[in-house]
Parts: C-alpha cells; sequence; structure tokens
C-alpha cells in the first residue's frame, strides 16, 4: 500500500487526510471516553486520574497539529516523536494490560484499539519520514537517496518528549487539589506506578524511580529510532533495485 501511494501524484494528500483522520477520531474517541467515564461509571463527577495528558495521549495531539504543520523543522519532529515516544507507548501498555480493562466492555475495547492504532501510527510515521526525504511534503518526488535519520531528530523528539513531562508536572502540581492526578506516571505524591519501576522504589525511593523512568524512556524511544535508522536504508535500497527501474517503490 505505501508503495502505491509513493507513486501516487495524491500521495502528499492522502497521507496528510490519513493523519488528519486518525487525529480527529482520536480527539473525538477521547471526548466520548471522558463523558463515559464522567457521567457511567463517576455519577457525574470528574476523575482527574483520567485526564488526557499521558504518554500515549501526546500522538492525538501531534497528529492534529501535523497535517498543517509547513516547516520541515516541525515534520521531522513530529514524526519522529510518533515514531519512535509514540510507538514506544502503544507497545510498552501490554507488558501490563491492566490498565486497560474498564467495567464498561467499550471503554477496553476503546483502550486496545487505542494502543493498537499508536503502533500503526508510528510504523507509518517512519515510512513517511523516510518517504518524504526529510524534507516538507511538497518535495515528495525529490531523486536524492535516503539516508539514515538524522540524530538531531531524535534529539529534538526527545526534547519534545521532556517539554511534555514539565507539562505534566505543572498539571499534576495544578489541578493535584481536585482529585487524584498522576500525568506521565511523574507525580512525586504517588508511588510510581509502572510494572518493575513499582518494585525499585524501596530501594531507590520514589523520586529517584521518577527521574528513572523517565531516562528509561528517552532509552527505550531511542533504541527504537536505531532500530529505524537501520531498517529504513534498508527499505529504501530495496526500493531503488525494484525492477520499475524508478528507483522509488512502485
Amino acid at each position: 500500500m505505501i508503495r502505491n501511494f509513493r507513486m501516487s501524484p495524491s500521495f502528499p494528500y492522502r497521507i496528510q487526510t490519513f493523519f488528519r483522520i486518525c487525529g480527529m477520531l482520536m480527539l473525538f474517541s477521547e471526548i466520548w471516553k471522558q463523558a463515559c467515564l464522567t457521567f457511567f461509571l463517576n455519577h457525574g463527577s470528574y476523575d482527574w486520574r483520567y485526564f488526557p495528558f499521558q504518554l500515549c495521549s501526546v500522538p492525538m495531539y501531534v497528529l492534529l497539529v501535523l497535517p498543517y504543520a509547513k516547516s520541515p523543522f516541525l515534520r521531522r519532529t513530529f514524526l519522529t516523536f510518533l515514531m519512535t515516544f509514540g510507538l514506544l507507548g502503544g507497545i510498552a501498555v501490554f507488558a501490563d494490560t491492566s490498565g486497560l480493562h474498564y467495567p464498561i466492555p467499550a471503554l477496553t475495547f476503546h483502550s486496545y484499539a487505542w494502543h493498537v492504532l499508536l503502533i500503526w501510527i508510528g510504523i507509518l510515521a517512519a515510512f513517511v519520514y523516510e518517504l518524504e526525504g526529510y524534507a516538507s511534503l511538497s518535495n515528495v518526488d525529490r531523486k536524492e537517496p535516503s539516508v539514515p535519520p538524522y540524530p538531531q531528530d531524535f534529539k529534538r523528539a526527545a526534547l519534545f518528549y521532556l517539554a511534555c513531562c514539565a507539562v505534566a508536572a505543572g498539571i499534576n502540581h495544578m489541578c493535584g487539589r481536585f482529585g487524584i492526578i498522576n500525568m506521565f506516571y511523574i507525580n512525586p505524591a504517588y508511588r510510581m506506578e509502572q510494572i518493575i519501576f513499582y518494585d525499585l522504589v524501596p530501594l531507590l525511593g520514589n523520586l529517584t524511580v521518577i527521574f528513572l523512568y523517565i531516562g528509561m524512556t528517552i532509552l527505550g524511544a531511542g533504541l527504537l529510532f536505531l532500530l529505524w535508522k537501520l531498517l529504513l536504508p534498508l527499505y529504501a535500497a530495496i526500493c531503488r533495485s525494484h525492477p520499475s527501474g524508478t528507483g522509488r517503490p512502485v
């Protein structure tokens, strides 16, 4: 499918439309989820534990902005974030699926579907990153050979993640008086909940484990970036050797 899209004149439009649809679908489904949690499970009282600003929520905001981002600088940063941190968020949750289950089956289905979608979006974002040639969509027909993803792009994606952590810490501080809130699982008022890290709290202390968790998240995303750094040039080489002679996917 990606090969056919690449050769189509409507490729840029289709990709931007896909990201736009995913962003809107995630937004409206999140509004529905918040309504169900508030009015059906919590009897009209908002539960701040479910405020939509976790690592797995950030791709929704990125997708709402990405189709309108004209700057190659922003596009590379956002695409790198989706194919590393976003993909990591989609994959890591399946190590402990207890947080995906709700009393309402439809909400449980929504949680699983959301994270599966994050995985697909992360994979597609990686291919778009390569096909755009690290430039804007207006340059998708350029003929230069592919090069490995730029380390600077991951650095900017990591800084974007850290900025999101700072926003999450601010939300935790400002909204803590309204109820339990632990965005990004970095609220020092609550013990780290993430699997493996939870067991380290008695040994290292909660605050130390929070910083360790942030660092390991960056490391995990970095490993995914290195994987893409190996796979994307291989994908480009296969495309250039295709019998069509176009030097690009068909």
